[in-house]
């Protein structure tokens, strides 16, 4: 075997020496100059006798055929062919039978070894098509036409609806041109159909996309009636389609079954999805029997969670409790082909495994399935929530029966949200203990549902103010699960009412970094922000908190009310015109919009919305006093008099607005009423110290007798008057001098001294407020004296500030916490 094998020397001076060596046997270029060649050739052919023809008149060309090798004269074969070696086209033809490639006897005239031809040079360009042909301006037009098409389909993928419909629209217009030209020429009868309904069943979609159901509804038409388009009777379901957004109904049940009548049974997928939109537009025109019919034959031959759900809305709607109860457990067991979610988890530590599993486990398939499962759940709860109150005698009955249902079917898990929901329809009947009761007894259920119940008893407790329950099941929920957001929210709200806002702004916080979509803990913190009075923490708050809720009107309220802290009034305005654009008719809202513009200075339109406020809500005192202030700096007293007269029917028992009501009718010059009313009020408030001031001013002015009986009254009320202040004054002083008699030592000294302080302050209140015998003290004597110094006096002074200034406690009673309730 290894004498095959043969090794390089160690020694060789050229690698290639020999590569060009070959037998001169070979060598074709020397066979002119070899005399054994020549010598074979002139005894072998030379001198070979010529053959006789078979047939007479055979010989070529008439001439005597010759036997000298030189002469070159082909002679015919016994059947007509050359002979072995004639010369043929300018070529000897080779001696034997089968001529190798490339060899011939003229290369022994000067010519080369080209096997391949190439000395005959590159090869030809192709012919160019000539495109001034009918076929082919035909071909380039209809390429045209499905350009167009495909970009109008492109078109409509990016969602730009109107360009679409022009694409559609030229390829229409494109499609008619092909057409005519077709029959212009002799191709009349290769139209191309597929081409034409291609055209027209894109332009009618584009048509009904951009909602010209006319337009669709004639172009649909057209391919209809059209005997050369195979299965366009699908087409009506279309038609259907557009007749259903249209409302007409009995049209689209008409066209939907024609298009059944076209469709063959073995396509039972495409009949079960037209039977279905049969039997919705039958439950939308209230025909609940007809309805039935046709989704019980879906559930019976393919069916679905959209027909169960759409059945038990007809037996609810038709007041069947059993088929109620028997649609319910159908709805339960119709399968999902949804795979188990056991597939997504490792089996073993192998890489490879691993990460083909973190692959799928969020690709597209996987969001379809878990889409479709919660569409499913989301059907059977509100089912159950459905028919729960009506299937049994009691609605917890009934839920009890929903849940042992759902308990033996593959969505387990819904069981427990049932009976949490349970405990929220408990709550809508204002029935606060059997919800309690029901949900405490989820606390030794798994730490989902424990958490959410815990939540929810939590919340419960809040509302009736009960901290400590609050508190303790807002810990019992963060102990089941410390990522609930709305646990962490509940806890930070009764951490908030006992004003501990640093430690609630931690729990607020700590509910946002596990979910930040948690707009209760956001608008809590910006509350507790504001509390603590980091308000340019707190704006921030409640602006991310804007770009989250568009339209929430409290949000735009604590805006507003935090550009006014600080005393940004442009900005507050602008938040306030935003809230007034979502709530138009709220008179707190249109009031502070008022006041606002007031303290700018713009009376105009701080009397607009004032008198707005005032027409949607008449009885605010502080927009009523604003506004008779207004008139009666305006000059327009009777005006006035309507709002003073209205502050006197709210509160009756204060003098002031009945005052105010005479005082304009002195200021108008009608002191007859203005008589008449003084008088009235003496008749109300004898002990009235101003009224008869009053009246002895006009009776004198006008010359009335009266004047000297008021004047006696006045004196009387006048001594009684002081000698109460008297009493008041005296048995302050012996208090006081009891309460330093009994102080022992310095440090009760101070307290003593603190606390005469405090009664004095106190006894001043008092004195402020009215009596039951005295509702005139409220106003103050100097101001009324200085309002009527003489009947062309100064006018009554507007109050600076038309909305009372709120206080901790009314800033706490508006701004409500955001509570967070399960959602159903």
């Amino acid at each position: 075997m290894m004498e095959h094998v043969h090794l390089a020397a160690e020694e060789e001076d050229d690698l290639y020496s020999g590569y060009n060596d070959y037998n001169p046997a070979f060598d074709s270029e020397e066979l002119e100059n070899d005399p054994g060649f020549q010598q074979a050739v002139r005894t072998s052919h030379g001198r070979r006798p010529p053959m006789t023809a078979k047939f007479p008149g055979t010989a070529i060309g008439g001439r005597a055929l010759g036997t000298a090798f030189g002469s070159r004269i082909p002679i015919a074969s016994s059947m007509g062919r050359p002979m072995t070696g004639a010369v043929q086209d300018g070529a000897a033809r080779p001696m034997t039978a089968v001529r190798a490639a490339g060899y011939s006897s003229a290369m022994a005239k000067g010519s080369t070894f080209d096997p391949l031809g190439q000395s005959k040079g590159p090869a030809p360009p192709l012919e160019t098509k000539n495109e001034d042909t009918p076929e082919e301006k035909l071909k380039i037009l209809e390429r045209k036409v499905n350009d167009l098409i495909q970009e109008s389909c492109m078109a409509h993928g990016r969602g730009d609806l109107q360009l679409s419909l022009e694409k559609a629209k030229e390829a229409g217009r494109k499609e008619r041109a092909l057409v005519r030209q077709r029959e212009h020429t002799t191709t009349a009868d290769t139209i191309n159909l597929d081409l034409t309904y291609s055209v027209l069943f894109n332009l009618a979609n584009q048509y009904a996309n951009n909602d010209m159901y006319p337009e669709a509804l004639n172009t649909y038409q057209v391919i209809v009636k059209n005997k050369m388009f195979s299965n366009a009777g699908l087409l009506k379901v279309n038609m259907a389609n557009i007749y259903f957004k249209q409302k007409n109904y009995p049209k689209a049940i008409k066209f939907y079954r024609m298009a059944l009548d076209q469709i063959l049974n073995v396509h039972k997928e495409l009949r079960i999805k037209i039977m279905q939109n049969v039997g919705v537009v039958f439950i939308r025109i209230g025909k609940y029997s007809d309805a039935i019919t046709s989704l019980e034959h879906i559930m019976s031959e393919s069916p679905n969670i959209k027909t169960g759900y759409n059945l038990i809305l007809c037996y609810y709607a038709s007041g069947d409790r059993e088929r109620m109860k028997k649609a319910f457990q159908k709805l339960i067991s119709v399968p999902l082909g949804i795979d188990e979610e056991d597939k997504y988890t490792s089996p073993n530590d192998d890489p490879h495994t691993n990460l083909v599993i973190e692959a799928i486990k969020n690709d597209q398939l996987h969001q379809m399935e878990r889409e479709k499962k919660t569409l499913a759940e989301k059907f059977i709860m509100t089912a159950a929530k459905l028919i729960a109150p009506i299937i049994e005698t009691s609605f917890a009955a009934g839920f009890d029966w929903c849940v042992e249902m759902v308990k033996t079917s593959q969505y387990v898990e819904l069981a427990n949200d049932l009976e949490i929901n349970k405990a929220i329809t408990y709550l809508r009947q204002r029935d606060f203990n059997q919800a309690v009761e029901t949900l405490k007894m989820f606390e030794k259920k798994d730490s989902r549902v424990k958490s959410a119940a815990a939540t929810n008893l939590s919340f419960l407790y809040f509302l009736e103010k009960d901290l400590d329950q609050a508190d303790r099941y807002a810990d019992l929920a963060m102990a089941a699960d410390r990522y609930n957001p709305a646990a962490l929210t509940n806890k930070g709200n009764t951490v908030f009412v006992r004003h501990d806002y640093e430690k609630a702004a931690e729990f607020y916080k700590e509910a946002l970094r596990n979910d930040s979509s948690c707009t209760e803990a956001l608008y809590n913190l910006g509350l507790t922000y504001k509390r603590l009075g980091r308000l340019e923490e707190s704006l921030d708050c409640f602006i991310k908190l804007h770009a989250i809720l568009r339209n929430s009107a409290q949000v735009m309220y604590q805006l507003a009310s935090l550009y006014e802290t600080l005393e940004d009034s442009n900005q507050a305005i602008e938040w306030l015109m935003q809230l007034i654009s979502v709530t138009p008719t709220d008179p707190q809202v249109l009031a502070k919009l008022g006041d606002l513009y007031d303290r700018e200075g713009d009376k105009s339109q701080a009397f607009q919305y004032y008198y707005e406020s005032f027409r949607y809500f008449p009885s605010n005192m502080d927009v009523i006093e604003w506004l008779g202030a207004y008139y009666i700096d305006t000059q327009f007293c009777e005006k006035a008099i309507h709002y003073f007269e209205r502050a006197a029917l709210i509160q009756p028992t204060l003098v002031k607005w009945q005052l105010m009501v005479a005082s304009c009718y002195r200021r108008s010059g009608n002191y007859q009423k203005a008589l008449e009313t003084y008088k009235s009020i003496h008749q109300k408030f004898p002990e009235s110290v101003e009224c008869l001031r009053f009246l002895v001013r006009l009776c004198s002015d006008m010359g009335l007798k009266e004047v000297q009986d008021y004047a006696t009254k006045l004196k009387k009320v006048e001594k009684m008057k002081e000698k109460r202040e008297q009493r008041v004054k005296s048995g302050r002083e012996s208090s006081a001098r009891g309460r330093r008699e009994g102080s022992g030592s310095s440090d009760s000294g101070h307290s003593s001294h603190g606390n005469s302080a405090k009664g004095e302050r106190l006894s001043a209140k008092l004195r402020a407020l009215p009596g039951s015998n005295e509702p005139y003290e409220t106003s103050s004597q100097r101001d009324i004296d200085a309002s009527y110094v003489d009947p062309l006096g100064p006018q009554l002074e507007r109050p600076k500030t038309a909305a009372k200034k709120r206080t901790e406690e009314d800033d706490f009673a508006d701004e409500e916490l955001g509570d967070d309730l399960l959602p159903e």
